[in-house]
C-alpha cells in the first residue's frame, strides 16, 4: 500500500495520471482493470512530485482536503482567516463576527451538515460579493465594448473562471475565499477571452494593457491553487 493517501478515478483509458490540488488532495485516473499494486508502485514512483506539490499548499486558501469541519478550525473569507465557531441553533445561520465565522444549525456536531451550510454560504456570498464586482469591472473598461451573454456562480473546484465560445462566463464561489484583488483579475481575465479564445499573444496583449500587473498577481495565485485550467 502506498505512504500516499489518495483517490482512484477508474474509466475507460489506458494510461494511470495523477493530478494534485488544494481541495481534492491526490488524485489518480486509471485504466478499469489495472491492479492495485501497480497502481501503487506508480504512486511510489512519482511521491517525490506529489509530495513537492502538497507543501504547497500549506496554508492554502482553498485547502479543503483533510477539514474535519469542527469547531475552531481556521476558514478562509476574503483573504482573512477566522477561526469556525459552531454554535447551536433551530434557524441556520452563518455569519462574521470579529476574527470568528460563526455558524449556527441544529446538527453543530454533525461535520456534514456544518460542511453543507458553509458551502452554501459560500456560495450566496460569492453571488453578491463578485456579481457586484463584476459590474464593476464592466463599467471600469466600459471602452472596449466587453458584452458578455451571461455570468453564472458555481460552486466548482476545478477552475476559478471560465469563458464559453457563446460569451458565457462563470466564476467559482472558491474565489470568495481569496483577496479581493485576486477577484478582479479572475474577471479581466475572462472578459480577455471574449476577445481572444485563447492564451496567444493578442490575449496576453490585451491582459496586460487592462491589468499591467497581472504576471504579479498570477504569480501570488499560483501559492493557493496548484492548477486552474483557462483561469490563470
Amino acid at each position: 500500500m502506498s505512504r500516499i493517501e489518495y483517490k482512484i478515478i477508474y474509466s475507460r483509458r489506458r494510461s494511470v495520471s495523477i493530478s494534485v490540488s488544494p481541495h481534492n488532495g491526490v488524485i489518480v485516473r486509471a485504466p478499469l482493470k489495472i491492479p492495485q499494486n501497480r497502481i501503487d508502485k506508480f504512486v511510489e514512483e512519482k511521491s517525490s512530485w506529489i509530495l513537492k506539490h502538497l507543501g504547497k499548499f500549506s496554508g492554502s486558501v482553498l485547502v479543503n482536503a483533510g477539514k474535519k469541519f469542527t469547531g475552531g478550525e481556521l476558514h478562509y473569507y476574503k483573504g482573512r482567516q477566522y477561526t469556525l465557531l459552531l454554535i447551536f441553533s433551530p434557524k441556520p445561520y452563518v455569519r462574521i463576527t470579529g476574527n470568528e465565522v460563526e455558524a449556527g444549525l441544529p446538527t453543530p456536531d454533525d461535520p456534514k451538515k456544518v460542511k453543507a451550510m458553509l458551502e452554501k454560504w459560500y456560495l450566496e456570498e460569492a453571488r453578491r460579493e463578485l456579481s457586484e464586482k463584476f459590474g464593476q469591472v464592466l463599467e471600469k473598461f466600459s471602452s472596449h465594448g466587453f458584452k458578455p451573454s451571461s455570468l453564472s456562480l458555481r460552486a466548482t473546484r476545478s477552475r476559478l473562471g471560465s469563458c464559453s465560445s457563446k460569451g458565457r462566463i462563470m466564476l467559482s464561489s472558491e474565489l470568495i475565499k481569496l483577496d479581493e484583488k485576486f477577484h478582479e483579475y479572475i474577471i479581466v481575465h475572462e472578459l480577455c477571452h471574449l476577445k481572444h479564445h485563447n492564451h496567444g499573444k493578442g490575449f496576453y496583449t490585451l491582459l496586460e494593457e487592462l491589468q499591467p500587473d497581472y504576471r504579479e498577481i498570477r504569480k501570488e495565485l499560483k501559492r493557493y491553487v496548484l492548477t486552474t485550467p483557462n483561469s490563470v
